[in-house]
């Protein structure tokens, strides 16, 4: 019997679905309620109601069960007809994945392209949408946080660029990523949709799909007609059995999960996680500074701004990702996040999102550290060490 020090609990360091909190698994523990009135009920409304705060908009939101990509489809039907032009900016998969969606329903696509390893220029943004002198572009789709490279978007100035360039395009904002770990202000930077999930910052199991819209887009709405009878809006706006707001029976363990979940978001505070997302995802990016050397890990997002809170992108220069991350999983019980890149350079990804502490990220990074070493990597420096002394400051109370 081969020997192992992977014993205990399983770390999960992927950049979702996150890790889910006590609290959350204890309110799925529950047998089946009655789903025409009572306890569901009456908490899926309060769920529904705090909702908005989550995106900070007064518009209205909408749960549908199933992932993002879900999410990214009931968005698009609701407020698009066939044949309409949809502009998306190019920051990674999830961008093209997005934009293949939109292809297979109908939409022609253009695109707006970005350097690898940089976010968006709005100054593109604005150009590509002032040469649309018809005004075909119905929506422009962005990823906030693309989980692939871990750039992250400057919403407010896309915004901005789309003011510049007076377009009437409904602005569309995938938040799968950064939703409560990256700060993100629908109304102040004037978003018309934000799609969301459950299984990230939310740190409620995948199953969740989330939508918000703004009176601009429920406008469009009324108009489109790529509407379809399970995701319409039209039916989950209206009074009636609550079951129609998800268009059938209710997911009901995700209903008690979320309610739980967003409890602990607001006893936190929602500008305190944002807080706490920055100290621990500072502490990733310092680690990846004393490590990095010429021919070997560096981070991949080259603006300092334009890295997220919620995921880090390595590159691994010589290092073997798949080797390191088969090592910490197999070796350590530490699972890591794989590369998402339609590129050469290879990387791997480390989640710091939802439900973490220092403990927990500071023995992810210990444990990298140990495996690059084992690996007979070249390491700059200790990155763990670099982590501690990023962290400590913020522990003094």
């Amino acid at each position: 019997m081969s020997r192992s020090l992977r014993h205990g609990r399983q770390s999960l360091a992927i950049p979702g679905p996150s890790v889910i909190p006590d609290r959350v698994l204890s309110a799925m523990h529950r047998p089946m309620p009655n789903i025409y009135g009572g306890e569901l009920v009456d908490t899926s409304l309060s769920v529904l109601g705090d909702l908005p705060a989550i995106a900070r908009t007064q518009g209205h939101a909408f749960v549908a069960i199933s992932n993002g990509h879900g999410a990214w489809e009931m968005a698009l039907t609701n407020t698009l007809s066939r044949g309409d032009a949809v502009l998306v900016v190019d920051t990674g998969l999830f961008a093209r994945a997005w934009a293949q969606m939109a292809e297979r329903l109908g939409l022609e696509v253009r695109w707006v392209p970005t350097e690898d390893g940089y976010p968006v220029d709005p100054a593109a943004v604005e150009a590509a949408l002032s040469a649309d002198d018809a005004q075909e572009i119905r929506a422009l789709l962005l990823v906030h946080v693309d989980t692939a490279t871990s750039v992250l978007n400057d919403v407010a100035a896309v915004r901005e660029a789309l003011n510049a360039s007076r377009h009437p395009a409904l602005l569309m904002v995938d938040c799968v990523a950064s939703l409560c770990c990256d700060r993100y202000e629908m109304d102040l930077w004037g978003v018309d949709v934000t799609i969301g999930g459950s299984q990230k910052g939310l740190m409620v199991p995948p199953g969740l799909g989330l939508v918000w819209a703004n009176e601009k887009a429920l406008a469009a709405h009324r108009e489109a007609s790529l509407r379809t009878p399970y995701w319409d809006w039209e039916p989950r706006l209206k009074d009636g059995p609550h079951y129609v707001k998800y268009c059938g029976t209710p997911p009901i363990q995700h209903v008690f999960a979320l309610r739980e979940a967003l409890d602990m978001l607001i006893e936190e505070g929602l500008e305190n996680v944002w807080w706490r997302h920055q100290v621990l995802a500072d502490a990733v990016r310092s680690a990846v500074d004393a490590w990095s050397t010429p021919d070997g890990l560096s981070l991949a997002i080259e603006v300092p701004t334009a890295r997220s809170n919620a995921v880090t992108t390595i590159r691994t220069g010589s290092v073997d990702p798949d080797r390191l991350r088969e090592i910490a999983e197999e070796g350590a019980g530490l699972v890591l996040g794989i590369d998402l890149n339609d590129s050469p350079i290879r990387s791997f990804r480390i989640g710091h999102m939802g439900h973490l502490n220092p403990a927990m990220l500071l023995g992810t990074l210990a444990t990298v550290e140990s495996v690059l070493i084992g690996m007979g990597a070249e390491l700059g420096g200790s990155g763990a060490a670099a982590a501690a002394a990023s962290i400590a400051p913020h522990l003094q109370g």
